[in-house]
């Protein structure tokens, strides 16, 4: 039967990519994707195959019934896209500006319409039933997981699977872990409010850059530090804005980032350090500030009988070069929540376009698509091996 799954897979593997670049070409920021939700309702709506609508806010959700038993198996992906430009020179790029497919969802929901096509083929000798998860805004938290998660869709489900194509890795590479896989991402904004004044006339301002600056250096003392060299943690700026002329010392400051962690224990840690550092540090200078930290996305912590699964699932299918254990990634996904309701895995398959690495939610990202085949079929071989386990 795998076999013929997968003969199928190839011959859908024009449409699916029509699907990819349709999508890319009409992408929708996060809990705006109306219209991509619509299109997945229609496709289901051909393909007979009963779905359900508005799911936690745009999340459409069908579901395969086979007509032999066994269990009922969750696959997800996600629809919305970024605000982002998109650069490249390509037929299908966006056609809505400022807004893109820079993380690969287009091609997640293109994989998961094909399965769920060659899955409905067969269901005469599918066993059990197939859900699968169409879910929006993974792109900003809260995410459409939770949500989504509330409104029931998860009962009577055994096991939930998914996963990201992933440009980081070479294509014709599945990659997961058992246990920790992708970390919790946070976010924090800490306001400086200092006293600005004349560029020549320093000593009467409390200069909320040179503040910035020293209390930059200071938080990656945390790291360095105040925290166990063999725990695992990340903390990143990723923006300092102060100031609008280059003779006039702003009145104050503004400095973003990033916490990625997987222990809650170390999070809050990190939390209470940061509070000390920019306390002392702006007190010091004689400033005052303020200090928004927002806990986003848990880690995803995937069950370690079905991360082996998948790296057996994926040794079925010839394409996939290596199936491999990997580290931790300190990236972040709302998948995480499936797994605290249910046993499952989440993996990377490999995306990479030869000799064209460009990173996720960049302008210029793009994927080779021939990786949407190799997802496709690792959830097929997944589901059915699934259905084989005995837990």
């Amino acid at each position: 039967m795998l076999h013929n799954l997968f003969e199928e897979v190839e011959n859908h593997y024009n449409e699916m990519i029509e699907i990819r670049r349709h999508l890319h070409q009409n992408p929708e920021l996060s809990f705006q994707e109306q219209k991509t939700a619509q299109f997945i309702q229609e496709y289901y709506k051909k393909l007979g195959i009963p779905y359900q609508s508005n799911v936690g806010g745009n999340g459409v959700v069908a579901k395969l019934q086979g007509d032999k038993p066994g269990k009922t198996i969750a696959l997800r992906a996600d629809f919305d896209a970024l605000p982002i430009e998109d650069e490249k020179d390509v037929p299908y790029r966006s056609r809505n500006r400022g807004v893109m497919h820079a993380c690969a969802h287009d091609g997640h929901t293109a994989t998961l319409l094909i399965v769920a096509k060659v899955f409905h083929t067969y269901r005469e000798q599918l066993s059990g039933n197939i859900l699968f998860i169409h879910q929006h805004a993974e792109e900003v938290a809260p995410g459409g997981a939770q949500p989504m998660i509330a409104d029931g869709i998860l009962e009577g489900v055994d096991y939930v699977y998914g996963t990201h194509l992933w440009t980081n890795t070479p294509y014709g590479v599945i990659q997961t872990a058992p246990g920790n896989f992708m970390a919790a991402a946070d976010k924090f904004t800490i306001h400086i409010k200092g006293k600005g004044g004349h560029g020549g006339i320093p000593h009467q301002t409390k200069d909320p850059i040179l503040i910035g600056s020293q209390l930059i250096s200071s938080l990656q003392h945390i790291s360095s530090r105040k925290i166990d060299p063999l725990a695992t943690a990340v903390l990143s700026i990723g923006k300092f804005h102060a100031g609008n002329a280059y003779n006039v010392i702003p009145d104050s400051a503004v400095i973003e980032g990033t916490v990625r962690t997987f222990n809650p224990e170390l999070q809050q840690c990190i939390i209470a350090e940061m509070e000390k550092i920019i306390k002392g540090t702006c007190h010091g200078y004689g400033a005052d500030y303020s200090f928004d930290y927002q806990k986003g996305y848990r880690p995803v912590v995937n069950h370690s009988t079905h991360a082996e699964l998948i790296i057996k699932s994926a040794e079925k299918v010839k394409e996939v070069e290596k199936a491999e254990m990997i580290s931790p990634s300190m990236t972040g996904e709302d998948f995480a929540y499936y797994l605290e309701e249910r046993p499952g895995a989440f993996f990377f398959t490999g995306a990479q376009k030869e000799n064209q690495f460009v990173p996720h939610h960049h302008p210029l990202f793009d994927f080779d698509e021939r990786a949407m085949k190799i997802a496709a079929k690792t959830l097929i071989s997944t589901v059915i091996n699934a259905n084989q386990l005995s837990l």
